[in-house]
């Protein structure tokens, strides 16, 4: 499998994680869409860190060829993939506002006297 069909599996499942397996859905949010760009900057400062001064070399006939400040587009791909899946699996177990505590997480703690 070249890194390329890997990067675009890995979306695809990050994608269909979010929003058919934990119905998180927030690919269809502002909340995403705005704070990914922060994400999405400071990749590129570590990618073009890494792949500019060649601590990380890629087989050229395993990639499109396609770089952005010096990675990848594979390389962003990656890290949307793990990006999204990181923030719907954490939003899906987190505890709701006024839920009751799940199992292992205890409720509300009475001051001492």
């Amino acid at each position: 499998m070249t890194y390329t069909a890997a990067a675009c599996a890995g979306v695809l499942v990050a994608v269909v994680l979010d929003v058919s397996v934990l119905r998180t859905r927030l690919l269809f949010g502002r909340v995403f869409w705005c704070s990914y760009p922060i994400v999405f900057g400071f990749q590129l400062l570590s990618n073009g860190i890494l792949t500019g001064r060649g601590v990380v070399l890629y087989n050229p006939a395993d990639i499109l060829g396609l770089r952005l400040v010096h990675a990848p587009v594979e390389d962003l791909a990656f890290g949307f993939a793990l990006v999204l899946s990181t923030l719907s699996v954490w939003t899906r177990l987190r505890p709701r506002a006024g839920s009751p505590p799940g199992p292992g997480r205890s409720g509300p703690r009475e001051p001492r006297p």
